[in-house]
C-alpha cells in the first residue's frame, strides 16, 4: 500500500468517524466467510457501518478528529480489528448480542458512545442497556404528559364542575 493509498484511507476513516458518535471496536477474527457476510447484513439492516481496518490507520485517524478523545481505545488496537459505527449507542451492541448468541465471535474490544468509553467483551451487556437519544425523549415526554392526564381524568370523572375536581384529587392523595 502507497503512501497516498494509506492517505487516502486515514480520510476515509476520519470522515467515517466525525459523521457518527457511536464507534464499537471488535475483534471477528474467528468468523468464517458466511458468518462475517451474515454479520455485515445485521448491521446494514440496523444502519451501523462496518469495515475491518489496519490498526496503525484507525488510530492516525483517530488522533485527527480534534473535538474527541479516542486515547483509552488505543491500547486495544491490536489484532484484527472490525470497527462498527453508527448513530443509535445501543444499536451496535444489540447485534452483537443476538449474533453472538449462534457465534462465539465478535468479541468486544472497546466501545465510544457519545463521549463514554467502554473497553472489554465484560461491557456488553451494559453497552445493549444503554437508552438511545429518541428512547429517553419519549420517556421525559411520558413523564411530562402524566400530570396533564391525571388532572384531565379529574376533570372528566367529576362531571366537570370545580367540586367534582377538588373531589377526585382529594380521593388520590
Amino acid at each position: 500500500m502507497t503512501r497516498t493509498e494509506k492517505d487516502q484511507l486515514i480520510d476515509e476513516l476520519v470522515q467515517m468517524l466525525a459523521e457518527k458518535n457511536v464507534v464499537y471496536l471488535t475483534d471477528a477474527s474467528g468468523l468464517d466467510s458466511e458468518s462475517t457476510t451474515s454479520l455485515r447484513r445485521e448491521c446494514y439492516k440496523k444502519d451501523i457501518r462496518v469495515r475491518v481496518v489496519k490498526n496503525t490507520l484507525l488510530r492516525k485517524a483517530m488522533e485527527r478528529i480534534e473535538d474527541r478523545d479516542y486515547s483509552e481505545l488505543y491500547d486495544v488496537l491490536k489484532g484484527q480489528t472490525a470497527l462498527l459505527v453508527g448513530d443509535v449507542g445501543n444499536a451496535p451492541a444489540r447485534v452483537l448480542k443476538e449474533f453472538r448468541k449462534k457465534h462465539d465471535m465478535p468479541v468486544l474490544k472497546g466501545a465510544y458512545v457519545e463521549e463514554a468509553t467502554y473497553l472489554g467483551d465484560n461491557n456488553l451487556e451494559a453497552l445493549t442497556a444503554i437508552k438511545s437519544k429518541e428512547e429517553v425523549i419519549a420517556d421525559v415526554i411520558a413523564l411530562l404528559q402524566s400530570p396533564a392526564k391525571n388532572v384531565i381524568g379529574a376533570l372528566n370523572s367529576g362531571g366537570n364542575t370545580l367540586s367534582g375536581l377538588v373531589k377526585a384529587l382529594q380521593e388520590r392523595s
